[in-house]
């Protein structure tokens, strides 16, 4: 797999969130994203988000860590947004460094799959340390998505501004 580090300028997405853990999301009776997701695509709620960036793409940010992969998290699937709604909570994208998983294929079979070799990258990487501050999927068309893991400052990767 092809990895990347960039350097990421913080942003805001609003849209609509779950919490969840990671053990819940193995269930289907627990799972809270994928319902998320199809609540986001039934209500067109991309449309409906207040004071979105033109030409937003569509996002999943992961952020409020309890801890670790293993603990609480949010998951916030929205848009990039230049003021804050009342309708939708809002969080923001930390800048810092990030590392880039890029997939293609159909969804969202292509995003768990990649989700699996970040964890397994991480797993045989153990000298690259995640910040679990922010992680962020951007959706670039409808079978292609990069997610973003924030690292703590490490070098050995080629950087690139987004």
């Amino acid at each position: 797999m092809d990895v990347k580090q960039r350097e990421v300028r913080p942003f805001s997405v609003s849209g609509l969130r779950v919490r969840t853990c990671n053990a819940a999301e193995q269930q289907p009776d627990t799972a809270r994203i994928g319902p998320m997701w199809e609540q986001f695509f039934v209500e067109d709620i991309f449309d409906k988000i207040p004071h979105k960036q033109p030409d937003s793409f569509m996002y999943g940010v992961y952020s409020n860590y309890e801890s670790d992969a293993s603990g609480h998290f949010d998951v916030t699937a929205g848009v990039a947004v230049t003021a804050p709604s009342e309708d939708f909570p809002q969080v923001q994208v930390e800048g810092g460094d990030y590392l880039v998983f890029s997939a293609k294929g159909a969804m969202p079979d292509s995003v768990i799959q990649t989700w699996g070799l970040i964890w397994a990258y991480f797993k045989d990487n153990p000298q690259v340390c995640r910040t679990f501050a922010t992680d962020f999927e951007v959706y670039t068309s409808p079978d292609s998505v990069s997610v973003y893991i924030g690292i703590q400052d490490s070098d050995g990767f080629s950087r690139s501004s987004n």
